[in-house]
């Protein structure tokens, strides 16, 4: 493990015979165990998803092979086979989703174009109201004296209010696309389309078909409506922002494939919307999923079962009647030198333990000897830099080095130890030779120290400080026994899945708390020392 070849860090070129021998050695043990295993199929179909849209975690490490930590040494390419095979199902099921995920688009502009609508209705309803009667008989109005032109202004800068409430509250961008409708939402829409139209149905019948001539009462009907447009408004800030604010349910978050853990306090919310909030939480407060770390333990499962060899005793060897003894002693033997062997790999399973311990112990002693490398290296590396700052204080303005192009000179020197603790600890996916050079420029432009440069890479970051090939998803499923639209209960569960994990929810109540008060007497911590005269000082 110490005698590596000296390799630089994001170098294109490399080991071509080592690499080649490898990768004909794989392709000779692969076409072997292929020509074994007669009822596997030689058909795959890969799916590649579009560069415009990644998916939720890099898709590519899902597939790859248990490699050693020389890999970045000795590849040069990239192999277009892929392990991943698809059936007919398979393919159907990914079109009905790019359909449902068009679905999905045309229904959130159907629902913004009904709220635009609704939202004209009601702010041109009053103004209408006090236009119609000077266009259809003007000559029939009475004279509007103050208190009528002073019900104008209180009109007009209602209307102002109202437009800045209902802007603030309502046309925001879109933080998600629910499987289904808001509940309050939607009863909020009803209810101010069911006050305008009654509103028209009473100024049709009262005021435009008697045409009449109280204008001054016209424009208190208009106020009338703008003022109770206020209050559904206060309403809805009351079921849409209020209600939610004090938590009443603690819910458990679970990730599917490494068991990493949160706890969040929700108000009262629906499942699908207690679903979007945990997924804004976990974006902020999980480590960025890597499925490289999971490949430890599926290799060591795979190697103890390659070294159990189970035989059928029974059926292996059967005894024939026309067989003679010899024969029924030679099967005698070889039962017995099976049922050896099967004791024997019981002895070498009870032992996995152990190799378990030492595996993880040179595991934690390789990742500590790189990250000591790392450190020396980026310690280096910065010393550089600052008696470059140093030399360029003393140079002309115009030969200055700006922070790009001395990140890009210094990077080479910790390129090597940086990619081999990248490898050690299976991050290598999570970062590219670009966005380490413009964290390193980053680092020099603020004059940050080495240890604030190495703190992300040695400590892994939250999922959405990553980059956005790297966790952006374009679909989550919910997954729920219950409506979607139901609030949460006690013991509810319902599931988040992504393209390659998913998410376990849980949600318990907020038990009820009863504090009691106990009074103590303030009197009851005084006290009385008595001296006896005769007690010696």
């Amino acid at each position: 493990m110490d005698t590596e070849s000296t390799y630089s860090g994001y170098s294109y070129y490399s080991g071509r015979s080592r690499g080649s021998h490898r990768h004909g050695e794989r392709s000779r043990d692969h076409h072997k165990s292929r020509s074994k295993d007669g009822s596997r199929s030689e058909k795959s179909v890969t799916i590649n998803a579009p560069p415009a849209e990644p998916l939720l975690g890099d898709s590519s490490v899902l597939g790859e092979e248990v490699q050693d930590d020389n890999w970045g040494e000795t590849t040069t390419a990239v192999t277009g086979t892929s392990e991943h095979s698809l059936s007919q199902e398979d393919i159907v099921r990914i079109t009905k989703d790019l359909e449902d995920s068009v679905g999905l688009d045309c229904r959130r502009y159907f629902s913004l174009t009904l709220a635009v609508v609704l939202g004209l209705l009601v702010f041109l309803t009053p103004l209408a109201f006090l236009a119609l009667p000077h266009l259809l008989w003007p000559d029939k109005l009475l004279v509007c004296g103050t208190a009528c032109e002073g019900l104008f202004i209180s009109v007009a800068f209602k209307l102002l209010i109202l437009l800045l409430a209902v802007w603030a509250l309502f046309f925001r961008a879109p933080r998600a696309g629910l499987p289904r409708v808001f509940v309050f939402r939607a009863l909020l829409a009803v209810l101010v389309l069911l006050f305008v139209v009654s509103y028209w149905l009473f100024y049709g019948v009262r005021i435009l078909d008697s045409q009449d001539e109280n204008y001054q009462g016209i424009v208190q009907y208009a106020v009338s409506l703008v003022d109770a447009l206020l209050f559904i408004h206060y309403l809805a800030i009351v079921l849409l922002e209020l209600r939610q604010l004090q938590p009443a349910f603690s819910v458990c978050v679970t990730r599917s494939t490494d068991g990493e853990t949160r706890h969040y306090n929700l108000g009262q919310l629906s499942i699908q919307r207690a679903a979007l909030a945990i997924i804004e939480n976990y974006y902020r407060d999980f480590s960025v999923h890597n499925p490289a770390l999971l490949t430890a333990s599926k290799s060591r499962a795979a190697k103890h079962l390659a070294g159990l060899k189970v035989y059928n005793v029974d059926g292996e060897f059967p005894a024939s009647p026309a067989t003679g003894p010899e024969n029924n002693a030679a099967t005698g033997l070889a039962h017995s030198q099976s049922r050896a062997m099967i004791a024997a790999a019981a002895r070498r399973r009870d032992t996995s333990h152990n190799e378990l311990y030492y595996e993880e112990a040179e595991h934690e002693r390789r990742v500590r000897k790189r990250k000591a490398r790392l450190v020396v290296a980026v310690e280096e590396a910065f010393t550089h830099i600052r008696r470059m700052q140093e030399e360029e204080q003393k140079k002309a303005p115009g030969d200055v080095m700006d922070p790009r192009e001395a990140a890009q000179a210094i990077f080479p020197s910790m390129a090597r130890s940086l990619q081999k603790y990248l490898r050690t600890t299976r991050q290598q996916h999570c970062h590219s030779m670009e966005s380490i050079q413009q964290h390193l420029a980053f680092c020099i432009t603020n004059n940050m120290t080495p240890k604030a440069f190495l703190e992300s890479y040695l400590t892994p970051w939250p999922t959405l400080q990553y980059g956005r090939e790297r966790w952006l998803a374009r679909q989550w499923t919910l997954v729920s026994e219950v409506s979607v639209t139901s609030g949460l209960k006690e013991g509810a569960i319902f599931l988040l899945k992504c393209i390659d994990f998913s998410l376990v929810v849980t949600a318990k109540r907020i038990p009820y708390i009863q504090l009691s008060e106990e009074f103590i007497d303030p009197k009851s911590h005084k006290f009385v020392l008595r001296l006896q005269s005769e007690t010696s000082v």
